[in-house]
């Protein structure tokens, strides 16, 4: 095996957290033992234990045979844990992780210098850290290599960049495999539980859940986070005539904003927004949208209605979630 087979599996997993970890970056780790993986890892939560810290806590559990009795997500806790370990202890250890680890002592102390006490064999790199301040880190480690599968590592940390200066515009979408919104049957949700349990997660971390006007007078949504048990996103709805009826659920939801507005300058804003709505919404916004994340639905279906448009996609990473298929999309001709 490879650097590259180790790299993939925490760009793998560091998937599976994209832009839940909003502001931060989705970044993955792993940790090799004498050429075994000993931990797979990744940041889940801004203000938590980054990938490296999470992945170092697994790898010791592994070696130790034993469990710790703290929040492995309290990041100050854990660095203080690390630091009491014997200075050589990681000595036949790996790491490989998507991104730089952060020189930036903030919310979190910093990863770079946890792992030039720490002592590993190796520390292998996917790309650079572009936020000034907090690059450099692997400047003060020993054994690093760097640019292991730097293409995808950098597709993966696109929206952290992007977000820096701007709105990242995620445009979400649920289909049968053959392309419809609607099943023949009213049966409810066309996706399973975990899709939109995800879609909860992603309401939760967003700093906006942008809809149409049409959404609002057909659909009458609620749009809230109640699978995760989380604050509901802040709604703004993009529409021509402010003509809603104020009694239905959506203006009901407590702690949260909703408006409305007929242009989109907000969009220059560094922000994290997420779209959802039909073929008007998508079209309307189709020169302003960054990727779209299409979870796909193991059926056929007669039903017609579908996002009758045009647009050319890249495909980023795919993965099963339940029985669906989730399907992170570059739009390629924004």
């Amino acid at each position: 095996m490879n650097d590259e087979f180790y790299m993939q599996l925490a760009l793998d997993k560091a998937w599976q957290f994209q832009g839940l970890t909003y502001p931060n970056p989705a970044v993955g780790a792993v940790i090799t033992h004498k050429g075994e993986i000993i931990a797979i890892e990744a940041h889940q939560k801004a203000g938590t234990s980054h990938a490296e810290v999470l992945a170092l806590l697994a790898a010791y559990k592994t070696l130790s045979k034993t469990t710790l009795d703290f929040d492995l997500k309290d990041a100050s806790k854990a660095h203080e844990f690390l630091l009491t370990l014997p200075q050589n202890y990681f000595s036949e250890c790996s790491i490989y992780v998507t991104l730089e680890p952060c020189s930036h002592e903030g919310k979190t102390p910093s990863c770079a210098s946890l792992l030039q006490q720490l002592s590993l064999k190796r520390i292998v790199i996917g790309v650079f850290d572009p936020i000034e301040g907090h690059d450099k880190g692997a400047r003060t480690l020993e054994n690093v290599t760097f640019g292991v599968l730097e293409q995808e590592c950098n597709a993966l940390l696109e929206p952290f960049q992007i977000w820096q200066k701007r709105a990242f515009v995620l445009f979400k979408l649920a289909q049968t495999t053959n392309g419809r919104i609607a099943s023949d049957e009213n049966d409810g949700y066309l996706s399973s539980q975990a899709s939109l349990t995800h879609v909860h997660k992603l309401r939760e971390a967003c700093d906006m859940l942008l809809i149409g006007g049409n959404t609002v007078r057909v659909d009458k949504p609620t749009l809230d986070c109640r699978f995760t048990g989380g604050h509901a996103p802040d709604i703004t709805i993009y529409t021509k005539e402010d003509n809603f009826d104020r009694q239905i659920p959506l203006f009901m939801v407590q702690d949260r904003e909703v408006s409305t507005t007929n242009e989109l300058s907000f969009l220059e804003k560094p922000s994290f927004v997420l779209v959802e709505g039909g073929e008007g919404m998508l079209n309307a916004l189709k020169e302003k949208i960054d990727w779209l994340l299409i979870y796909q639905t193991p059926k056929l279906t007669t039903n017609t209605l579908t996002y009758n448009t045009t647009m050319n996609l890249q495909f980023l990473h795919q993965e099963k979630i339940d029985v669906d298929m989730m399907i992170w999309s570059k739009n390629f001709g924004h």
